[in-house]
């Protein structure tokens, strides 16, 4: 890994510790639109994609609750005239991702014209896990600096599994890595994890010490999974489902979990980070709400 600045978000957030858990964005459906080439900081808008049909595809996920993600190959391969398109569910016992394939950009705008129903009928089922690295440098720099090097490790590992993707949230714990259809987001990933994070995967394990949390889950149930995997070592992440939850309030919360059909209950305490710097362009220091297990049923 090159020599970081002692300034940058990343570098800073290992050093004060900055807790993860939590900290994954609440989308749990994805449209992936693979565009090659250099992004600006607003993704596919900023890139060689069509900006009007960009826009018209942003605001018609928007309106049903998927987040997109730009992708591109590890080793930026410039050529594809033919790109790919992946809409990945990540939701509890519905995990799936289905592949298809456009030339001109306005054809994904046809994806929403039939609410996906059928390019999902006609496309091409993946049940692999895929690894989304964010190399999204120009939304800051630490995720290029960090993700771009883990992405080639995994790739080396995974040949064809693996993408670069735009921003997922939470610069400063670049490098960030989703593993989908599952939507466990890590963070912190150092390029020498990449060998045991494909084990976990392929063993369906997660490895909480650098899990940010399961997208589409509350943050206090993100966190409590956390603690619970960290409590249970040996518990597989996929017979947990989320239950319910307290609302909102700082203080201890109380997180129903339910495993493998046994209700559990994990306390969570929610608090304030003191005021910090984000990320690297942020003109100012701003505190975030944090996620703490505390303690996990007999």
């Amino acid at each position: 890994m090159p020599v970081e600045a002692p300034d940058r978000c990343a570098v800073q957030a290992d050093l004060r510790s900055d807790p993860l858990w939590g900290t994954a964005f609440p989308s749990d459906t994805l449209l992936l639109v693979e565009q090659p080439g250099p992004w600006g900081r607003a993704g596919l808008l900023q890139s060689d994609f069509e900006p009007g049909v960009a826009r018209r595809l942003i605001d018609g996920l928007d309106r049903r609750g998927i987040r997109l993600l730009t992708i591109r190959r590890p080793g930026r391969d410039h050529h594809r005239t033919h790109r790919r398109w992946a809409y990945v569910d990540c939701r509890s016992g519905r995990e799936s991702s289905v592949w298809g394939s456009y030339r001109h950009d306005a054809e994904l705008l046809e994806l929403l014209d039939d609410g996906f129903a059928g390019h999902l009928t006609g496309g091409r089922a993946d049940p692999e896990p895929l690894y989304l690295v964010c190399a999204h440098g120009t939304h800051d720099v630490c995720c290029a600096v960090r993700g771009r090097p883990v992405a080639a490790a995994l790739e080396a590992l995974r040949p064809g599994r693996v993408w670069e993707c735009s921003h997922v949230g939470g610069d400063r714990f670049a490098a960030n890595v989703l593993v989908a259809p599952s939507g466990l987001l890590y963070g912190s990933i150092p390029e020498d994890l990449g060998q045991e994070l494909v084990r976990a995967v392929d063993e369906g394990r997660a490895l909480p010490a650098h899990l940010r949390g399961r997208v589409g889950w509350p943050p206090e149930a993100q966190a409590a999974l956390a603690g619970l995997l960290t409590a249970e070592p040996g518990l597989s992440f996929r017979v947990v489902q989320f239950g319910a939850a307290g609302v909102g309030a700082d203080g201890p919360t109380d997180v129903e979990l339910d495993v493998d059909g046994t209700r559990r209950i994990v306390r969570v305490h929610v608090g304030r980070s003191t005021p910090h710097q984000l990320t690297c362009q942020a003109g100012r220091s701003a505190s975030v709400r944090t996620y703490r297990p505390v303690g996990v049923d007999a």
